[in-house]
């Protein structure tokens, strides 16, 4: 796996795929720098060397080339993270980025304007991976986030640079992680699995079985299985057409003696909102009117000692509604449960939208060996598929 380590950027243009779509508030200010951060070594090390840095991202979904999406906003952001001023440029191909690009003087930063404001992006258009292509001396794919589309700057670019390509800082170390997880564990190995939707992690489910030696199925997927075993769930989040595939997943983890285990009890509600009564209940006893909205005390209490015998643990999912404080509890407990199991020497990865919201939320991101920055690419990865933008760069 080539990496920008196996590169000296001396007098070189790097062009490299970064994922700067971060969140802007109306003032159109970055309200969360991550990924910008997430970036950071990658680009002082191609600085270090005496290279320049030419950056390329999408922000949002532009369909017209609206300026709320202008690379522009964040310009600022990223010079200040980087400590180096950065220089826009408001276009990404055409006479406008060449000339900035040749001007790029070494130890500099070019930030190429939005991509998406050019359609071919998406389309994977050949023609427009080229023009790209042109601007710089080596790509660095260093994208996690994107790196399951075949887009023009995250893939098809790569075979204009047969030798000069490779993957970034971030790219690698999510590589290395999910390999760690998937491939090189040291047992007993543990995967979290929360969220609302049993049919958004079978595919998940299904590859890791093999790989795991117990699974946590927590959050509104639960229902699904407690009330496919007979349970009464009341008024809680359940897909009745996934029913028997929850009973397949249960007969298969028996047959591969993987040990599943669901909550116990629940905080439930009768009322989706803050200002609902809520009381504990077991998770196959709840009375119509009311809805699981968190694991209760007892779910938490098996939770944690599964996951203290654990030496490698995958988190993907809260296990409640945690964005409410009052169903925050569960997932609050897990993050210092696996904080714990990581101080005592297990390796944990923390990944998909959620659970690394939760994470930041409640203060546990410098408490797990590593955040995923990646939600859809992490998710295709524990599926078993090999990622567009990672094969490019392998090729």
């Amino acid at each position: 796996m080539k990496t920008v380590d196996h590169f000296n950027f001396e007098n070189k243009k790097a062009l490299i795929r970064v994922d700067f779509n971060v969140p802007l508030d109306d003032q159109l200010q970055v309200t969360d720098t991550t990924r910008i951060e997430a970036a950071k070594p990658t680009i002082l090390k191609i600085l270090e060397d005496g290279g320049a840095a030419i950056l390329m991202s999408h922000l949002g979904r532009p369909k017209a080339q609206e300026d709320e999406f202008s690379m522009k906003h964040i310009c600022s952001k990223v010079s200040e993270i980087i400590g180096v001023e950065v220089i826009y440029v408001s276009n990404c191909i055409g006479e406008e980025a060449i000339q900035a690009a040749q001007n790029l003087e070494m130890g500099q930063i070019l930030l190429l304007e939005n991509l998406r404001y050019h359609d071919e992006e998406k389309k994977g258009d050949i023609a427009f991976a080229k023009a790209l292509s042109e601007l710089g001396d080596i790509y660095v794919n260093d994208a996690f986030g994107t790196a399951h589309r075949a887009h023009a700057s995250t893939t098809i670019i790569a075979q204009f640079f047969p030798e000069n390509k490779c993957f970034g800082n971030l790219l690698s170390k999510e590589i290395e992680s999910l390999d760690r997880v998937l491939n090189n564990s040291e047992k007993p190995v543990l995967a979290i699995l929360g969220g609302a939707k049993v049919s958004s992690k079978i595919t998940v489910i299904e590859n890791i079985l093999d790989k795991v030696d117990a699974m946590i199925i927590g959050g509104g997927m639960a229902y699904t299985f407690i009330k496919a075993q007979g349970g009464s769930i009341g008024n809680s989040i359940c897909e009745d057409d996934k029913m028997p595939l929850a009973l397949d997943i249960l007969k298969k983890a028996e047959e591969k003696n993987v040990t599943i285990h669901l909550p116990i009890d629940v905080l439930a509600a009768d009322d989706f909102s803050e200002a609902a009564n809520t009381k504990v209940i077991a998770i196959n006893e709840i009375p119509d009117g009311w809805q699981g909205l968190d694991a209760g005390p007892g779910s938490v209490q098996v939770f944690d000692a599964v996951v203290q015998k654990s030496k490698t643990i995958l988190w993907n999912g809260p296990l409640g509604v945690f964005e409410m404080a009052p169903f925050a509890g569960a997932t609050i407990a897990l993050g210092n449960s696996i904080a714990e199991a990581t101080k005592n020497g297990a390796f944990s990865l923390v990944g998909g939208g959620d659970s690394v919201a939760a994470v930041k939320q409640f203060g546990f991101d410098n408490k797990v060996s590593y955040v995923s920055t990646g939600g859809g690419a992490m998710l295709e990865m524990l599926e078993g598929k090999t990622l567009p933008g990672i094969a490019a760069i392998l090729e």
